[in-house]
């Protein structure tokens, strides 16, 4: 795990010791939000890469060499293996506590942690993943943090971008609840459409997802055929780098 310090471009709207004192106790401080759903972490995080691999499925895509922008604790990386038919990960974030908990607890073969800034030494990965990550970054700075996902990735390769819909109110509601999202600046999918074009990006497919809370579960059936419909809690857009 390198510890080059973050370059400004990318660096959190947050500071990097904010991210760190969070280190801890991540997952007690987002369950101050997610309780109101019936659901934990891990529901929400198996359910996003669920969906991804039907994407994937359909258009017999099948990534071996992932990056997660943004990993956090890395708590996250053996649902990778779990849900997707991938080879290896690296997961990459601007917290270098964060990241030492992700190597105390998950890190082995085909399982690596860097600093957001050796993204300049990564590449040639078949798929992107961020989840939540961009509403943290200064607005300022969300396309060339784009530029560098793009730079990563193979040609042809994807990037799954999923962020918090600003649309559905019950989602302004659980981030309000979150200590270390209260302050964030969120961007809708169109928003995150027109910053995907201008890095360079070929947008396919917007996807909303989390539509109704445990309570209301028997119905999220419904949810494939709700998907183009603005009402999730978080939304998918999936990009591809032009092969040429």
């Amino acid at each position: 795990m390198t510890t080059t310090p973050v370059s400004s471009a990318v660096r959190s709207r947050k500071s990097d010791a904010t991210f760190d004192d969070f280190a801890g106790n991540y997952d007690a401080a987002l369950e101050m939000g997610l309780q109101a759903t019936g659901e934990h972490k891990e529901f929400f995080v198996r359910r996003r890469l669920a969906w991804l691999r039907g994407q994937l499925a359909a258009m017999t895509f099948s990534p071996h060499r992932v990056l997660d922008y943004g990993c956090g604790c890395g708590d996250s990386c053996p649902m990778f293996f779990d849900e997707l038919p991938i080879g290896s990960y690296v997961g990459v974030d601007v917290s270098l506590a964060s990241l030492r908990r992700a190597q105390e607890r998950h890190a082995a073969a085909c399982r690596e942690f860097y600093d957001v800034s050796a993204l300049k030494q990564l590449n040639g990965f078949d798929l992107a993943y961020c989840n939540g990550v961009f509403h943290h970054i200064d607005p300022a700075h969300r396309l060339t943090a784009l530029r560098d996902v793009f730079e990563c990735l193979r040609p042809g390769g994807l990037f799954a971008f999923w962020e918090n819909n600003p649309w559905n109110p019950g989602t302004r509601w659980v981030m309000r609840r979150i200590p270390f999202d209260r302050d964030a600046i969120v961007l809708t999918s169109r928003e995150a459409n027109g910053l995907l074009r201008k890095a360079g990006f070929d947008v396919l497919t917007t996807n909303y997802l989390f539509v109704f809370p445990r309570r209301l579960r028997w119905l999220r059936a419904f949810e494939t055929v709700l998907a183009g419909v603005p009402i999730g809690g978080q939304y998918l857009v999936l990009a591809r780098r032009p092969e040429h």
